[in-house]
């Protein structure tokens, strides 16, 4: 059955999400809360949570032009007013974002593209294999589904998920090392090993590594959703990600394993599959909001392209 996307489908599926979202944000938290518990008490915990609020307050955030200088991106000049720079401003007013995003090119083959920063001040990236690669109605639902992101806050929940996890997995590791070091002593002193609360400890950071690859996809489904809302066709963003996961596929299943396909675990994908995804767009349809076209977008402007670029070696891989 058919169902609206703005109407019950859309409803349906942003209350699960959301819903998604707090039971493992609150999973998270209770396995940092447990971790604090076993190595400091009661108070313990609540200085826990103390000390992640503050480190989210106070923490610097990294400039979203920053990361970009990471990866040798190249800024877009919204002056020259080209029709990829049209899609991103048009999008941005359709989030109604409080500041039009910018628009960065990373020199990379590599089919991608994220989000960065904050509502008054993010940034999306695309990479020139993205550019070159996908068809116009494509490329748009790719950025819709980004600056998706930065409208429902993803940046802000996912570093909440991460500053916890991290918190865990210092715990963890502080708690093991106690342990080895007083292990002598205990065997020695005849005093009774506390076994459940270090395998409690040991395991902590998998499980909380664990919920948080389950937001991250539950995140993606939302950013899926609102993407189409703001495109007003979810159909060109299921076409991208079938040719996004084809290419990506076909490069590793050459590398390693021709001619055959190599399956990642659900739990372990930070983004659900691709079949999944695809399945949710393509039933829904009856959009109210008529489908983004920018006449001459499938026209890469010729400053995109890196002149003489040489490879670039980064943590992530290398970069051309």
């Amino acid at each position: 059955m058919a169902f609206d996307i703005e109407n019950r489908m859309r409803a349906a599926a942003r209350v699960r999400n959301f819903i998604h979202s707090i039971v493992l944000i609150g999973g998270i938290g209770a396995i940092m809360a447990l971790c604090a518990a076993l190595l400091f008490g009661e108070s313990g915990v609540i200085w826990a949570f103390v000390l992640i609020g503050v480190l989210l307050l106070l923490s610097p955030r990294i400039a979203p032009e920053l990361i970009m200088r990471m990866y040798g991106a190249r800024r877009v000049d919204p002056r020259h007013d080209t029709p990829v720079a049209q899609i991103v401003a048009e999008l941005g007013r359709r989030a109604e974002l409080p500041a039009s995003p910018g628009l960065y090119v990373i020199p990379s083959p590599v089919i991608n593209a994220f989000a960065t920063g904050t509502k008054s001040n993010a940034i999306v990236a695309v990479t020139q294999g993205m550019l070159s690669k996908l068809e116009p109605r494509e490329l748009i639902g790719v950025l819709a589904h980004e600056i998706s992101h930065i409208r429902n806050n993803d940046l802000w929940i996912m570093s909440l998920a991460d500053t916890m996890s991290r918190f865990t997995h210092f715990m963890s590791m502080l708690g093991v090392l106690l342990f080895l070091f007083s292990l002598p002593v205990a065997f020695l002193g005849g005093q009774q090993i506390p076994w459940l609360g270090i395998f409690l400890l040991y395991f902590a950071p998998t499980a909380s590594s664990l919920l948080q690859l389950g937001l991250s996809r539950a995140r993606e489904y939302d950013a899926d959703l609102e993407g189409a809302r703001l495109s007003g066709d979810p159909a060109g963003l299921a076409s991208a990600l079938r040719k996004i996961e084809a290419y990506q596929g076909n490069i590793w299943e050459t590398i390693f394993m021709p001619g055959r396909r190599v399956p990642v675990p659900s739990l372990l994908r930070t983004h659900p599959p691709t079949e999944g995804r695809v399945k949710r767009l393509t039933e829904l349809h009856g959009m109210k909001r008529p489908p983004l076209r920018v006449p001459g977008v499938e026209a890469v402007p010729a400053y995109f392209i890196p002149q003489h670029a040489r490879p670039r070696y980064h943590m992530t891989g290398v970069w051309y």
